[in-house]
């Protein structure tokens, strides 16, 4: 009978599942959520570094805004809300072409 070699079990690392810095914002805006109703609902807020950096009524002029402040950086961009977020739906340009009359 042969002898077999028993090896130490190898050291894996945790994959990095969620960790980009948008993904990190979106979880800060979630977690914040139940704050930012009191001072903040109805309007869109910008979350940067984990806190509200600026917030506003329009979303794309609050990003613009935002990005001219800290440069291109990932941020997240979210309606403060206690209703869930509509969902989208988008045709695919196929079958809204075969519905058009022409």
């Amino acid at each position: 009978m042969s002898q077999t070699d028993v090896l130490p079990a190898p050291q894996l690392e945790p994959l990095a599942v969620g960790t980009s810095k948008w993904e990190r914002e979106r979880n800060a805006y979630w977690r914040l959520l139940p704050a930012l109703l009191s001072q903040y609902r109805g309007q869109y807020v910008a979350i940067h570094d984990g806190q509200v950096v600026d917030s506003g009524p329009n979303q794309v002029e609050l990003a613009l805004r935002v990005y001219r402040r800290f440069g291109y950086v990932p941020i997240y961009v979210g309606l403060v809300s206690d209703e869930p977020p509509r969902p989208l739906r988008a045709i695919p340009p196929r079958v809204a072409a075969r519905g058009r009359k022409e």
